[in-house]
């Protein structure tokens, strides 16, 4: 196992917490229970995980003395709304959940975020712990404390800021994580790499065949070093009021892609890769970075199994839904773009007609 830590700074007040990755180390509760102020929890899943992990967590929570209440949530990007937070809600209200009573949200991003965004506002504030098991989860959402659901008009565009007191990440999970979610995950590990850490991105050149065999020493090393490099974003920007908006690149496209289709007939990590591409061939067009990288950008993604050209769907539209990106500021939507790989940031000057065509030309045929 390997512990790193986020560690937030400059601050009135030091707030750290760990972030442990090992394969195999989920029923290591003791690290679970050194965060929590009472011995009850309560543990949100969905109906896939919770058949998966949630008896085999609980068990051994049990044998330490530690009582929960599972609540189980319907699977999807779809159920990421205002319902879904009521049935995590009513749970904590019917079994009388305290001020100190932790949540922990075994699952992928949207448990995350839901659970996140549960711990939040419930009482106003209650302990919260990650354990996600999708890959995606592990390497970015997970990290950082961005908490929230979709609205129909916007994805994540209600939320909160809310750290965790602790990650425990164990990437013996993955193992039963179908194959599309595992590669969906691969996206937001190939972010970091062209945001920050080119070095990081030739090692993922030379290693994508091995990523996707799962090999445990490589895969732990991938999100390991994900992790890491999201750490430091997140620690000197905890609120994204600077540097950490460059986590987004690819993710302007990228959400307009899933609200566009339809929450969870893309998945995340699927439009985040097909908008990287989109956002690649942007900076092209501004004369930032060349046709090579953008091939070697395109390479990656198909390499490991992802969508590099954008769904059919009006260049209207695509411009109009990106409007409703987080990024926009005094009426001007932000993007992330490339001056090379391994080095990001935001521009809002970019014309309407750049943009259009920049979408023509990366839209699928079919």
């Amino acid at each position: 196992m390997h512990t790193l830590s986020v560690d937030f700074t400059p601050s009135s007040e030091k707030r750290s917490y760990p972030i442990h990755i090992g394969h195999g180390i989920l029923e290591r509760v003791e690290l679970i229970i050194a965060c929590l102020p009472q011995k009850r929890v309560a543990i949100v899943s969905n109906t896939t995980v919770a058949s998966l992990y949630l008896e085999k967590l609980r068990t051994a929570l049990e044998k330490r003395a530690v009582a929960s209440i599972p609540i189980i949530i319907p699977d999807g990007e779809i159920h990421k709304n205002w319902m879904t937070l009521n049935v995590i809600y009513d749970a904590l209200l019917k079994n009388h959940c305290e001020r100190n009573t932790a949540i922990l949200a075994l699952g992928g991003g949207v448990v995350g975020d839901l659970a996140g965004f549960a711990a939040a506002t419930y009482l106003r504030g209650v302990p919260f712990i990650q354990i996600p098991t999708t890959l995606l989860a592990q390497v970015d959402s997970s990290v950082g404390g961005k908490t929230g659901i979709n609205h129909e008009l916007g994805k994540n565009m209600i939320g909160a800021f809310y750290q965790p007191r602790m990650v425990l990440t164990d990437s013996a999970t993955l193992d039963t994580l179908p194959d599309r979610e595992f590669r969906a995950g691969l996206a937001e590990i190939i972010k970091y790499g062209l945001i920050r850490d080119p070095a990081f991105f030739d090692w993922l050149e030379q290693n994508m065949r091995r990523l996707l065999t799962r090999d445990p020493i490589i895969l732990n090393e991938a999100i390991q070093r994900s992790c890491e490099n999201k750490a430091e974003i997140v620690a000197a920007d905890e609120r994204e009021k600077g540097i950490r908006a460059l986590l987004n690149l690819g993710h302007t496209f990228g959400h307009a892609i899933e609200n566009g289709m339809g929450y969870g007939v893309w998945l995340h990590g699927e439009a985040v890769a097909a908008g990287t591409v989109l956002a690649a061939e942007l900076s092209r067009r501004m004369k930032l970075i060349s046709e090579a990288d953008v091939n070697r950008i395109r390479k990656i993604f198909t390499q490991a199994g992802l969508p590099v050209t954008a769904p059919k769907m009006p260049a209207e539209k695509y411009l109009q839904l990106m409007t409703l990106d987080k990024k926009v500021d005094a009426g001007k939507t932000r993007f992330i773009v490339l001056n090379r790989i391994g080095e990001a940031m935001m521009r809002a000057d970019i014309p309407p007609a750049l943009l259009n065509d920049t979408i023509l030309a990366c839209m699928a045929d079919e």
